[in-house]
């Protein structure tokens, strides 16, 4: 059933300051002005770092107001509603980030006006978030080829090459070497060991065919998705991507798709980087894969449907 709620006249904003919005003394400027008409006080904090931004959403949590606003990416909603799992506070979201996935799921404008204007409104749902080894994501967690390719991205970066060409130049590296990962997998009871480029874990079900490709019709299914290919090159890879993109991904024989509520993923190496909603992490091998059920309250758009 939807929830309904009277946004509070206070809420705590938290914009990441390199996340790609105009500028932060404009985005301030517009979200005063939009609040403002509305009889809306909001708080607005600008997180400069990372640590900054983890600091700011714990305390925010620890807070008087009930919503809290990420504005920023996805990387940036993560760290807020990681805060926010399990307790009675609201997540908003200002989609200033380049992808923005997880606003586009739940159908949240990605103009900032748009954005502003949903969260005003109220409108609130409860949805699923994931958890691997006891840390959130919202979106997905991945290992293997996409770690790679952002520690590469991000060393391209620090070199001096902008987001876009910096992630395509690691792409075009990491794809050369392209790793495998040797991994046994738990599914329902169920043991199974491959060779794989990538284990790929969704909060939810993933659309995989079509010109839809990464879109989840809802986020509170209470499942987990799970995609894997066995012992696949290079070629083999572009061959199911194609697959994939002409709705004929069911012919894959190397591609494998499961739903579940737990996986545990373990690999021969003591430790592996996981990707989390595009960051990566450092983390002890096996990693315990959970959904958990309604554990986070997201404003969306009222015509959003949620859990019935």
């Amino acid at each position: 059933m939807r929830q309904v709620n009277q946004l509070s006249p206070t809420l705590h904003i938290i914009i990441n300051v390199n996340s790609g919005a105009a500028s932060k003394m404009q985005t301030r400027r517009v979200l005063e002005e939009i609040f403002g008409a509305s009889g809306i006080e909001a708080r607005i904090s600008v997180a400069e770092t990372g640590t900054d931004l983890i600091d700011l959403a714990r305390r925010a949590a620890e807070g008087f107001a009930d919503t809290i606003v990420a504005g920023g990416g996805d990387g940036t909603v993560n760290a807020v509603a990681r805060a926010l799992v399990g307790t009675n506070k609201r997540l908003g979201v200002l989609p200033l980030g380049t992808l923005n996935h997880f606003a586009k799921d739940l159908r949240i404008p990605l103009d900032l006006q748009g954005a502003a204007r949903t969260i005003i409104a109220g409108h609130t749902i409860a949805i699923d978030v994931g958890e691997v080894n006891g840390s959130t994501f919202i979106n997905n967690s991945s290992l293997g080829l996409y770690p790679k390719i952002v520690r590469w991205r991000k060393r391209n970066q620090r070199l001096g090459h902008g987001k876009w060409p910096a992630f395509l130049w690691a792409a075009v590296t990491v794809f050369r070497r392209y790793p495998f990962l040797d991994v046994r997998l738990i599914v329902d009871g169920k043991k199974f060991e491959t060779r794989t480029p990538f284990v790929f874990v969704g909060n939810n079900a993933y659309e995989m065919e079509g010109f839809n490709i990464g879109r989840r019709p809802r986020l509170d299914a209470g499942k987990l998705s799970l995609y894997v290919t066995n012992q696949t090159g290079r070629l083999g890879l572009i061959r199911t991507a194609l697959r994939a993109l002409f709705k004929r991904l069911r012919q894959a024989k190397d591609f494998v798709a499961m739903r579940t509520t737990e996986v545990s993923v373990e690999t021969r190496r003591k430790r592996v980087r996981v990707a989390m909603d595009g960051e990566v992490a450092l983390m002890k091998s096996p990693l315990r894969y959970r959904i958990r059920p309604l554990a986070l309250r997201v404003i969306v758009p009222e015509d959003r449907q949620g859990p019935e």
